[in-house]
């Protein structure tokens, strides 16, 4: 991998001690959250809560995924404080969104991730062809893979894995409180090392909601597999936009409510 989830950055965690079921102390791993203020230009865009490891990657995945900033914007820069917990990216084309940050909705993500109304109008514009395959055995070996990987999950919980992949390769192990700001580091890092991403597998850890299906659509990747659930709505737009949805995936098993015909066999 590329990049992987890192277990040893004494940041991401605390210890903390507490009573066990048999009412002895116990000491056990916490994730850390901490606020990263978010700067476009000049303009305050939002406050994430995040375990902060990449901001860089976070900050301009979510300006891309909320179209705030577009592919072939010029970035003349990307300044993060640590002591202030800010971070700034600026661009040579001026930017101004004030009216587009009173429209933005409170979406089911977890740590309050939020989606603007006109990402919709991107994402209609987008339909996948059906160049690209799925090879059944993919499914299991990625599954099996990406959950034998040392992770902040297996250390201490309370946390969600997004990883790109490559076929049957795990790519890019992005790890965060909230599986949005997963992605939008995955989508910071495609964005900053010009990764294509229309051979990609998007796996993540969580459920497959709209915000999900939306992102995987902005990003372009045809393909998500979660060994979590579905909601109504994340499959609705999945079918529209001929994206394959596989959810449910553990062991031997999945469930393909869109896209199944891009599963082949061999």
């Amino acid at each position: 991998m590329k990049i992987k989830p890192d277990i040893e950055n004494q940041r991401l965690t605390r210890k903390i001690q507490g009573l066990d079921e048999s009412l002895r102390i116990k000491e056990i791993d916490v994730v850390e959250e901490r606020p990263l203020t978010l700067f476009l230009n000049s303009q305050e865009i939002v406050t994430m809560m995040t375990i902060n490891d990449y901001p860089k990657y976070l900050a301009i995945g979510y300006l891309l995924n909320q179209n705030m900033i577009k592919k072939e914007d010029e970035l003349t820069g990307v300044d993060f404080d640590d002591d202030t917990s800010t971070i700034i990216v600026r661009t040579k084309r001026k930017t101004n969104f004030e009216n587009k940050l009173k429209k933005k909705t409170l979406t089911s993500g977890c740590a309050q991730g939020t989606v603007f109304g006109d990402v919709m109008e991107s994402f209609n514009n987008i339909i996948f062809d059906d160049s690209y395959k799925l090879k059944l055995e993919w499914i299991y070996q990625l599954s099996k893979k990406i959950n034998l990987t040392p992770s902040l999950y297996l250390k201490a919980g309370a946390i969600h894995g997004c990883v790109l992949c490559k076929k049957n390769v795990p790519i890019i192990y992005m790890e965060d409180v909230g599986r949005h700001n997963a992605i939008d580091k995955i989508a910071g890092y495609m964005f900053l090392n010009k990764i294509s991403s229309n051979d990609k597998i998007f796996y993540t850890t969580g459920r497959l909601t709209s915000e999900m299906v939306i992102k995987s659509v902005q990003m372009k990747i045809p393909i998500i597999i979660s060994r979590s659930g579905f909601t109504a709505w994340g499959v609705e737009l999945a079918k529209q936009a001929n994206l394959t949805l596989i959810g449910r995936a553990k062991g031997k098993k999945f469930i393909a409510l869109s896209g199944e015909h891009r599963i082949e066999k061999k």
